[in-house]
């Protein structure tokens, strides 16, 4: 068994089923998987300039750029202008995409929960053991 070809077999279609299933649940719109990254950065963290979006993603800023133009046109992102430094710009989520993510989340909760609940008991513990692992895992990807 190649726990690492599995696990990389794996995760890709998991993110794509649950999005698909999250969307059609609520009747979400569909946003790219990338936005929604950035939506849950700026969420958190934000207001933050492009290139620390950037770094949290570990993405290019010129891919972050790209995003917020598209993002900033549906009503999503917001630019200011800094108040400390008028060349530094900082974006922020609006509240319609804070909302709608909020709705992301909550919507995703409750498929997993819908789908972990028809799982067995024996697979249900193995996957709550599994999280500090996983966790793990991404803090060491992310080096």
């Amino acid at each position: 068994m190649d726990t690492a070809a599995d696990l990389g077999r794996l995760l890709g279609p998991l993110r794509r089923a649950l999005l698909r299933s999250t969307r059609a649940a609520e009747e979400l719109p569909d946003l790219p998987e990338a936005q929604i990254e950035v939506l849950r950065v700026l969420a958190a963290e934000g207001p933050l300039g492009t290139s620390a979006v950037a770094e949290r993603l570990r993405i290019s800023p010129s891919t972050v750029s790209n995003l917020v133009r598209s993002m900033m046109s549906a009503g999503l992102v917001q630019r200011r202008r800094s108040e400390s430094d008028l060349r530094a710009v900082g974006l922020s989520a609006t509240p319609e995409a804070l909302d709608l993510l909020e709705r992301y989340d909550q919507a995703s909760r409750e498929i997993l929960r819908t789908a972990m609940d028809r799982l067995g008991a024996d697979d249900r513990a193995r996957l709550a053991d599994a999280v500090p692992a996983l966790e793990n895992l991404v803090s060491n990807l992310s080096r």
